[in-house]
């Protein structure tokens, strides 16, 4: 059997991480600016997260969720009070994409309503309902398009007003940051006024923090910046600092009823003791509070640069828009400097929208040349990187 090859790989294959850094086989160290599609949150191989694996998996792997799991009422307070919403409830499952597909179902659920309304350039993940909800047609099979689902630009808050308005919509999703598209932030203004909007007509405001929160951007949620409670919250990536896990903040009128969700495999035990520690690495090192700090001053450092045409994000969660081919750019960085960073800005094109390119996206098609992003999604205990890239000692 040989691997389904969808992926568009780099020839470098890390073996093993400490902190911020990387390496391979032959010993080579590389700075992680990337984190892995923006997961790794506390560093690789971080002592106390590792042992809270080890320590639960000599203990019990797992079990369903048939009997209790008392690491479930654990993460869940942990979390509460880690964000700021210890009156919501949590839902726990696999992934960022399953997080999305439950929260859809519950504001469907809720509303009675069967449309949801997103956003431009928006990306949700690749399963049914997420998929849907994401602005790219060359990954929405047939079977996933739907007409339940529309699009209005980012930050037009009139035009997101007028679809709102028919009543129809059981829900708007909304990233914290548009991290896929190419760190485009939608505007504190915009998110108050959406929130207003969505509850005068009785939508569900979802914030798909999947990739903008766990501290990247100096707040828990980069929605918080906004002072707005949405009325679902979706997390994953850093959730788990690398073990899959995600899960759904709920708010307090929505009403809970066996079989109303279900997984098998989420909120397992090792899933939770990862994210517990997670949670306790953050609290206790103060990582959200130094992405505030040190992500202000690389954003300003950055700025002085000449010749970068656009440099976005907030806290650690930076995209740099460059003129030129970001993916030689990025191998220059990989294969030249040892740096990983990310690459956002996948080409789309949906109802004649026109198309958007960045350097990492395999089998692209485009209308026209566009600037390219290059992004660095630094976890954030990684303020201090080493000086030295190269041969190991």
């Amino acid at each position: 059997m040989t691997l389904f090859n969808v992926y568009s790989l780099y020839p470098v294959e890390p073996v093993r991480g400490k902190g911020c850094l990387v390496y391979d086989a032959a010993g080579t160290e590389y700075l992680d600016l990337y984190g892995g599609h923006a997961v790794i949150s506390i560093g690789h191989a971080q002592p106390d997260y590792v042992r809270a694996i080890s320590e639960q998996a000599a203990r019990l792997g797992f079990y369903s969720n048939s009997v209790e799991n008392s690491l479930q009422t654990t993460l869940a307070e942990k979390l509460g009070r880690a964000s700021g919403y210890d009156d919501y409830s949590l839902f726990l499952c696999n992934s960022g994409a399953e997080a999305n597909e439950n929260a859809l179902k519950l504001a469907s659920f809720h509303t009675g309503r069967t449309k949801v309304l997103a956003f431009s350039k928006a990306f949700h993940g690749r399963t049914a309902g997420a998929v849907a909800a994401t602005d790219n047609p060359a990954i929405c099979a047939p079977f996933n398009r739907t007409a339940n689902v529309e699009f209005v630009p980012l930050n037009d808050l009139a035009a997101a007003r007028a679809k709102l308005a028919t009543g129809e919509f059981a829900a708007v999703i909304i990233e914290g940051i548009q991290g896929v598209a190419g760190i485009h932030c939608p505007t504190d203004d915009f998110l108050r006024g959406l929130r207003k909007a969505a509850t005068e007509t009785g939508t569900q405001l979802i914030l798909d923090e999947i990739q903008s929160g766990y501290g990247r951007t100096g707040h828990f949620f980069a929605h918080q910046a906004a002072g707005i409670r949405p009325d679902l919250i979706t997390t994953a990536k850093g959730m788990g600092n690398g073990f899959p896990i995600g899960g759904v903040l709920i708010a307090p009128h929505f009403e809970a009823r066996p079989g109303l969700l279900g997984t098998t495999f989420g909120g397992n035990h090792l899933a939770c003791a990862a994210a517990i520690a997670v949670l306790d690495v953050m609290e206790r090192d103060g990582l959200v509070e130094n992405a505030a700090t040190v992500g202000e001053y690389l954003l300003g450092e950055l700025h002085k640069i000449g010749g970068l045409k656009e440099v976005r994000g907030r806290g650690l969660m930076i995209g740099i828009e460059i003129d030129g081919s970001g993916a030689e750019f990025r191998k220059r960085l990989l294969f030249g400097k040892h740096v990983f960073t990310g690459g956002a800005g996948a080409p789309t094109g949906r109802r004649g929208a026109g198309c958007r390119q960045a350097g990492t996206v395999p089998h692209a098609r485009t209308c026209r040349p566009v600037p390219r992003r290059i992004r660095c999604d630094a976890p954030r205990e990684m303020s201090n990187p080493a000086p030295h890239r190269g041969k190991t000692p």
